[in-house]
C-alpha cells in the first residue's frame, strides 16, 4: 500500500500476530515527513486513509525547516525521541554533516534510540497514545526509516508478530527510499565529494544490523523485551494485552 511519492509510507496492516489474529488493516501508517506535498497526496492522507492522528517523531529544527502538511482534525502530536542524543545521525542536516564511521554511528543512533531519556519516554507517549486514541495514525520522521523504523518494530512485537515480518517491514525502507534518495544525492552532488557522497547514500537506508543493534542493546541492558516495556518503558505490565485487543482481529 502506497501513496504515490509519499517517501516510504506503508501501512502495518496485515502481518499475523499473537495467536494467528492480524494486525487490523487502515490503522497504522508508518512514512517519511509528510512536506510539500501534491493536491493528490493530500487528498490520499486525509479522505482516502482517513488519517486523523499524525505523530513526528522529528527535532524542533528539523519541523521548522520542513513543516509538515497539516489540516483541519488532525490531532498532530511531536515527539523529539533524539532529544538527548549525542549524536543524531538519524536528520538529513547531521547525515551530511558527519564524518566517518557511517555504520558505526548509525549502530550509536540505535543504541540511544533504546536507551535515552528522551527516547524511552518518547515511545512511551507513542505507544500509549495508539492505545488511548485508536485512530487512524501515521507516524514518521525525517525519512522514515530509524526513529520510525525504531517505532514500527517496537508496535509489531507488542503485537506478538514475528521477529521476521518485523525485519520484512523494516528492510521495506530500502525500496520504499530509493526514489528519494536518488534525488537527495543528485542535488547534493555539487556541494560534496564522491566519499561525502558515498556516505549519505549509505545513511540514506537500512541494515538488518541497525535494528539488531536495537534489540540486542535492550536485551544486554533490560533482560527480555517485556521487560524493557515495563522497566524501560515504563509501560503497565497487561500492556501488550491492550494493544493487542486493540490492533489485531
Amino acid at each position: 500500500m502506497m501513496v504515490k511519492d509519499i517517501t516510504n509510507w506503508r501501512s502495518l496492516g496485515g502481518y499475523v500476530g499473537a495467536n494467528g489474529k492480524k494486525v487490523k488493516e487502515n490503522m497504522l501508517f508508518r512514512c517519511g515527513q509528510l512536506f510539500d506535498l501534491s493536491l493528490e497526496q493530500k487528498e490520499a492522507v486525509r479522505n482516502k486513509y482517513q488519517i486523523k492522528q499524525l505523530i513526528d517523531f522529528r527535532g524542533a529544527d528539523e519541523r521548522k525547516e520542513y513543516p509538515n502538511y497539516i489540516w483541519n482534525g488532525l490531532t498532530y502530536i511531536t515527539i523529539d525521541v533524539l532529544a538527548d542524543a549525542a549524536t543524531n545521525q538519524a536528520s538529513l542536516d547531521e547525515i551530511i554533516s558527519a564524518n566517518g564511521d557511517v555504520a558505526g554511528n548509525m549502530l550509536i543512533t540505535y543504541k540511544q534510540l533504546a536507551l535515552t531519556n528522551s527516547a524511552r519516554e518518547g515511545y512511551q507517549q507513542f505507544l500509549l497514545t495508539l492505545v488511548d486514541n485508536p485512530v487512524p495514525t501515521a507516524f514518521h520522521c525525517f525519512a522514515g526509516k530509524d526513529r520510525t523504523g525504531v517505532a514500527a518494530a517496537l508496535i509489531l512485537k507488542c503485537l506478538g508478530v514475528g521477529n521476521h515480518d518485523i525485519f520484512t517491514d523494516y528492510l521495506k525502507t530500502i525500496e520504499a527510499r530509493s526514489k528519494a534518495n536518488n534525488e537527495i544525492l543528485n542535488l547534493l552532488k555539487g556541494q560534496l565529494d564522491a566519499v561525502q557522497l558515498e556516505s549519505v547514500k549509505a545513511a540514506l537506508t537500512v541494515q538488518p544490523s541497525y535494528l539488531e543493534c536495537y534489540f540486542k542493546t535492550i536485551e544486554q541492558n533490560y533482560g527480555d523485551f517485556d521487560n524493557y516495556l515495563v522497566n524501560g518503558l515504563k509501560l503497565p505490565t497487561n500492556f501488550k494485552e491492550k494493544m493487542q485487543g486493540t490492533y489485531l482481529e
